[in-house]
């Protein structure tokens, strides 16, 4: 099997270096010179790591195609494509849907939107996937957690809670700051709470079934963490978080 990514940005990367670490059998992986830091970094991880400069001949020379591009980006170059019936095209292209890639591409190919996160290179993660396709279910169960969805509308809500990464990432530095203005070396500072949230993470994965009882059981009456609920209720913190979801919804809806 040869894959072929166009566009080498950070999702490209990610999910290459899971590859690189799982059991996934293949022969090539063609990727674009955009952006050249990424590529050729890849491209040093294994000699089975191609960089072309032309689009098309990764086309031409691959038999699964990853769309990883800005939806700006990918209105302009896909339609210029010739892609093949034979393809298995994966896009990543997130305000794109799937009746708009079927025009772009053209030609009557396979086509499976995909939602993979920076994790994907550790092999670990969701992938939402939609429409259901057993081989791409399988390829990303080899280095994450494939959810198939039957559903494009349904699959909206899915890329919406993605969109909580940055936010997440964005309370760790806060928190990490917080810590640093207080006294705590910066790197301490980091490791605490990056580890902290790791293990929450875990302990709350394995217990997903039932995330309101976590809540419950996190809290001792008049303690630490009932107090700070409480007052991020109050500021109105969590709902925050269900009107931004809306807002983000809302703007994938729209396309």
């Amino acid at each position: 099997m040869k894959l072929g990514f166009i566009g080498t940005g950070q999702i490209s990367k990610a999910v290459i270096l899971g590859i690189l670490k799982s059991k996934i059998k293949y022969s090539k992986i063609y990727i674009s010179k955009r952006s050249l830091k990424i590529s050729k970094l890849l491209s040093k991880k294994s000699k089975k790591i191609v960089i072309y400069d032309d689009n098309q001949k990764i086309l031409n020379a691959s038999d699964w195609i990853f769309l990883a591009l800005t939806p700006t980006v990918g209105n302009k170059i896909i339609k210029d494509l010739d892609f093949k019936k034979t393809h298995l095209i994966i896009s990543f292209i997130s305000t794109t849907k799937m009746r708009d890639l079927k025009r772009l591409v053209k030609v009557k190919a396979k086509i499976v939107r995909a939602i993979p996160l920076p994790p994907i290179s550790l092999k670990k993660g969701p992938v939402p996937i939609f429409p259901p396709n057993k081989k791409v279910k399988d390829f990303f169960n080899k280095i994450g957690n494939t959810i198939e969805i039957s559903n494009e509308n349904l699959s909206l809500n899915f890329w919406t809670t993605s969109s909580m990464m940055a936010p997440f990432y964005e309370i760790l530095k806060q928190l990490s700051s917080w810590l640093v203005q207080k006294g705590i070396k910066k790197k301490d500072a980091q490791n605490y709470i990056t580890s902290l949230f790791l293990a929450l993470a875990e302990d709350a994965y394995k217990k997903s079934n039932d995330l309101k009882k976590l809540v419950n059981d996190s809290q001792t009456p008049k303690g630490l963490n009932e107090q700070s609920l409480k007052e991020l209720k109050k500021m109105g913190f969590y709902n925050s978080l269900h009107k931004t979801s809306e807002v983000i919804l809302k703007r994938l809806n729209k396309k």
